[in-house]
């Protein structure tokens, strides 16, 4: 007994120390860690595990792995076991209730597992309200997951969260379930992404495990879903998803969705799926402004001027930065941490040069790209005409000139061929706009407020 007990205290703490190494902290948080230790009996290391969905996905996933390490650790167990039953250490929020059990059958939870293991994707732990920087193009999406983790009454079921990548779906998502779990530690908050949702739902599928599927996720207290977009077009997995959205939404259960789009706009979902989701409240993360981009640099450098005391920062950085990295605040915040860890490296001061030195190809890769059709509308703002002037037949002077403009900065500021960019002119010839852009040359050196024009269009279209 003793060497048993010796085995489950030491040698199953270095196993999943070297399990965490092989597996990955994701596939160790949802899977190894919940398994507990229960005896080894005749070269058979048992495992409890809270769920039969687990102790099948356990089994078929990591059984070789975890049997590897255990044999690598001199431990006497020549096959491994996962039997159901609730962790002691670990009491069940709610009553569980078992499936009648024959002789020689294991009884199986039916009862939703503790809180804790349940079988989502984990938590960053950075990913906090409190380091969550609030501007303009985030405010409402802000003040909306606030609420939401607030608890109490559910005023609005789903909360939608939509934008593009780095925009910060994924903070607030990860925020909200801190947030409920720090104020209610019993709430049963599940997080993880559609892929994952699919892919469990396959494996329930396959595995004839489909009650043990639907008892988790329609049993929490709050469900999130990461990427929506991801089960468009897979039937099957919107089906269930709809169902399990129906059966949380009747018991009062709050739902929060994330996407990279609004429901209306994700192609392949179906139509009772996207009425589902607009019935809540659907928040955009809209791209994030300068002052927001500034914001975020602060706070961020005064965190990694407390890691790098000695290090001096030139003025000016944080501005060239917010000003030329401004489509993903993920890609923002990376090129910030090279910054400090490279001056680090190599003992210099950060300056713009430095910066430009070390972030040469972030800065080359987030150039902005400016297209015709934007040229085209700033253009056709700037001289006061309609744009299906500009791209009509109309040869007017006062329609040609501006014209001709639009092209030259066409030709200049985007990659397309001269054939390419005659044909968003209404299907003009590639001559036609040869001649666009030698006369705007050869007017630039004679007509000042030709080249004025040009200089602050370039500088809005930049900007």
């Amino acid at each position: 007994m003793g060497r048993i007990e010796k085995m489950k205290n030491e040698t199953w703490g270095r196993v999943k120390e070297q399990l965490l190494e092989s597996v990955g902290r994701s596939n160790y948080a949802n899977w190894i860690e919940p398994l507990e230790l229960r005896k080894v009996d005749n070269g058979v290391a048992v495992f409890s595990v809270p769920t039969s969905f687990m102790a099948n996905w356990v089994s078929r996933n990591f059984a070789d792995t975890i049997l590897t390490h255990l044999k690598a650790a001199n431990a006497p167990a020549s096959r491994v076991e996962f039997k159901v039953e609730p962790h002691q250490s670990q009491p069940a929020v709610a009553p569980a209730e078992t499936a009648p059990a024959t002789s020689n059958q294991t009884p199986t939870l039916v009862h939703e597992a503790p809180a804790a293991d349940l079988p989502g994707a984990p938590l960053d732990p950075r990913f906090t309200f409190d380091n969550f920087v609030v501007g303009k193009p985030n405010e409402l999406a802000h003040a909306a997951a606030r609420r939401v983790a607030e608890g109490g009454p559910v005023t609005f079921n789903p909360l939608f969260l939509y934008g593009g990548v780095g925009l910060g779906k994924t903070h607030l998502m990860h925020a909200i379930a801190h947030e409920i779990r720090l104020r209610d530690p019993e709430a049963r908050v599940l997080y993880l992404s559609a892929e994952q949702f699919m892919y469990r739902f396959v494996q329930a599928l396959r595995d004839r495990q489909m009650i043990d599927f639907k008892q988790i996720f329609r049993s929490v207290d709050v469900l999130m879903v990461d990427d929506v977009q991801f089960i468009a077009g897979k039937d099957s997995t919107q089906e269930e998803f709809f169902h399990t959205f129906n059966a949380l939404v009747d018991q009062n259960k709050q739902i929060i969705i994330s996407a990279d789009r609004a429901p209306g706009e994700i192609q392949g979902l179906e139509d009772r799926i996207k009425s589902r989701l607009q019935c809540g409240l659907v928040v955009d993360l809209h791209p994030t402004d300068y002052e927001l981009r500034l914001g975020i640099l602060q706070t961020k450098a005064e965190g990694y001027r407390a890691q790098y005391p000695d290090l001096k920062f030139a003025d000016g950085v944080l501005e060239f930065l917010a000003h030329r990295i401004s489509t993903n605040v993920r890609v923002l915040e990376g090129a910030l941490m090279r910054l400090f860890a490279f001056a680090s490296l190599v003992g210099r001061e950060i300056t713009l040069d430095l910066t430009q030195e070390c972030l040469a190809d972030i800065l080359k890769a987030s150039e902005r790209k400016v297209t015709v059709e934007e040229i085209q509308r700033k253009v056709s703002e700037h001289y006061a005409i309609r744009l299906s002037d500009m791209i009509g037949p109309k040869r007017v002077r006062s329609i040609a000139r501006p014209r001709q403009v639009a092209m030259y900065l066409a030709k200049h500021m985007t990659t397309r061929s001269l054939p390419e960019i005659g044909r968003r002119f209404g299907g003009r010839d590639h001559t036609t706009v040869m001649h666009g852009v030698r006369r705007i040359e050869e007017l630039k050196a004679t007509d000042s407020q030709i080249a004025d024009d040009l200089e602050m269009l370039r500088r809005t279209l930049e900007a």
